[in-house]
């Protein structure tokens, strides 16, 4: 009988070291998980920044602009289909295209010094470089939390418990636009 005991509290201190490597596992993983789900959120603000100043800046830039309305309502239709984006992927593809509207924007104003002397459209300008830059820093910051979740789902042992309750791989929000991946020429 006592042969029997011990083996049953062998059995049952397996049971108690798995069931609890099984839930210090799991809940790392909603921990990553929602830490991913925060570092989106942190992105999503610095976008919806950026797609509430364009409207001012188009604005701004109408009444000096009069023959570029093409121009114009391109960089109008991008930001649009840019809020309506959802998800890294979709959001990714859709910001590639607002930011080529915006370089098209910018390259058009070049040709209006009335309009670049203009100081609401400089605030403006100024504003968006700025959410520019701060949409990098939450791009970067977002890549990283989903790349160490991605990570982490797909390695022995969590692997074994992210395929048990559905853990899936997340987006990378990730450059699309060929110009911002180029090395910036210097010219002397």
């Amino acid at each position: 009988m006592g042969g029997g005991l011990i083996a049953l509290l062998v059995v049952v201190g397996i049971v108690v070291i798995v069931g609890g490597w099984l839930m210090v596992t799991y809940n790392g993983l909603i921990r990553l998980r929602n830490r991913v789900k925060n570092a989106w959120a942190q992105i999503d603000v610095q976008l919806k920044r950026r797609h509430d100043l364009i409207p001012n800046l188009v604005e701004t830039a109408k009444g000096y602009m009069t023959h570029e309305r093409e121009t114009l309502e391109a960089v109008t239709k991008a930001r649009n289909l840019a809020q309506q984006a959802s998800g890294a992927g979709e959001a990714s593809g859709a910001e590639q295209g607002l930011s080529s509207a915006l370089g098209q924007f910018f390259l058009v104003v070049e040709r209006y010094p009335d309009l670049k002397a203009n100081q609401n459209f400089l605030a403006l300008q100024e504003e968006l470089s700025s959410t520019e830059n701060k949409i990098g820093f939450a791009r970067q910051f977002y890549n990283d939390e989903t790349t160490l979740f991605n990570t982490r789902i797909q390695v022995f042992p969590a692997s074994i418990v992210a395929g048990m309750f559905n853990f899936t791989a997340m987006e990378l929000f990730e450059i699309e636009v060929e110009a911002e991946r180029a090395v910036p020429e210097v010219e002397f």
